[in-house]
């Protein structure tokens, strides 16, 4: 070997050596510390809204080389959404998945989400969702204590009970009828002849089976994670709201975190949004079939009895776009226009 060689060896073994101590050091010197974060959800590992969580968790552990751990407890274990959502508040829990339904009760604007019948199809929500609509509602949450991250899916909503099956409208008169503990869902199932009954979570399982109630309104996944198929013999595809989920954080938590830190997190929360919408939609006509092999008789329903449901609850409608103000709710429809378009 010439000393030429050599040299030349040298100087690109120095330079190698330079590069991988350059890597190593931007490495050591991102500013992430070990952090335990607990995520409670109502739902189990195995509901789309469980296996969000986990895609959430692992992908902020890879990207914090194991030092950010995302601890999920499932089931309700930590309560319902409206004790996990003041306990982010408090700075005691640091994440969660829910949906902006549940935190109408802080920010009344999150009711537009909610509006019966208001999405045709998933795409039109993610359009919604994704685009300046979704970013100034999430924009709201900061002030009461909580940071939005991405919205997730939780799927159509659509009733289930034990005594009869919902063919028309008629049908859903003097039901009890578990929902939500939120103002529009009450009055809309009320407005339909139901007798609407809020209640957590974690406390509709056993509600239906001692016939507190007779039935409830959810999507297919979450009827099946939860075996609702043992306590409800009918589920009528009402298809009555679309729920999208929120990944959230405490802000509190937040306000701790380091810049690279908060963006592992964002990151992680845009991968796993992805992965969870396209998994809560494969799984959704699974779990129809899954409920339909447990004994469940499931219907679908007449369009112009749909259009009959559609135009019962336009009073509710009515009553929560004028407490949303004029502004957002023509800004939220001319967003709905703007995807109809895009879709021809």
């Amino acid at each position: 070997m010439s000393i030429d060689t050599f040299k030349r060896g040298l100087v690109a073994g120095a330079i190698g050596t330079l590069f991988l101590g350059a890597a190593a050091t931007g490495a050591l010197a991102a500013d992430i510390k070990e952090r335990s974060i607990k995520l409670p959800i109502v739902n189990q590992l195995d509901h789309p809204q469980g296996l969000g969580a986990k895609k959430f968790a692992d992908v902020v552990s890879a990207k914090s080389g194991g030092k950010m751990k995302v601890k999920i407890f499932p089931g309700g274990t930590l309560g319902g959404e409206q004790q996990v959502a003041s306990a982010m508040q408090g700075g005691t829990v640091e994440a969660s998945m829910m949906a902006p339904a549940q935190l109408v009760g802080m920010i009344k604007e999150f009711v537009l989400l909610d509006f019966p019948f208001a999405f045709a199809n998933e795409r039109e929500a993610d359009f919604v969702l994704d685009g300046p609509v979704g970013k100034k509602l999430m924009d709201k949450l900061p002030e009461k204590g909580l940071v939005g991250l991405s919205y997730m899916e939780q799927g159509y909503r659509s009733i289930t009970n034990s005594k009869r099956p919902i063919q028309k409208m008629e049908d859903i008169q003097g039901l009890k009828i578990r929902t939500i503990l939120n103002p529009l869902y009450i009055d809309m199932l009320n407005a339909l002849g139901a007798n609407a009954v809020p209640m957590p979570f974690p406390e509709l399982y056993t509600a239906m089976e001692s016939k507190a109630v007779d039935g409830q309104e959810n999507p297919y996944s979450t009827a099946e994670a939860s075996k609702f198929y043992e306590v409800q013999k009918y589920m009528s595809n009402t298809r009555h709201i679309y729920n999208p989920q929120m990944l959230l954080v405490s802000k509190k938590f937040w306000d701790g975190l380091s810049a690279d830190e908060k963006k592992i997190i964002q990151d992680a929360s845009v991968e796993a949004r992805d992965y969870q919408r396209k998994v809560a939609r494969e799984m959704d006509q699974k779990s129809r079939q899954e409920l339909i092999k447990h004994g469940m008789l499931i219907n679908d329903i007449a369009p112009a009895e749909l259009q009959r449901m559609r135009e019962k609850v336009k009073p509710v409608v009515d009553k929560y776009a004028a407490q949303v103000g004029e502004p957002l709710v023509k800004e939220f429809q001319a967003e709905l226009e703007k995807a109809r378009v895009a879709a021809k």
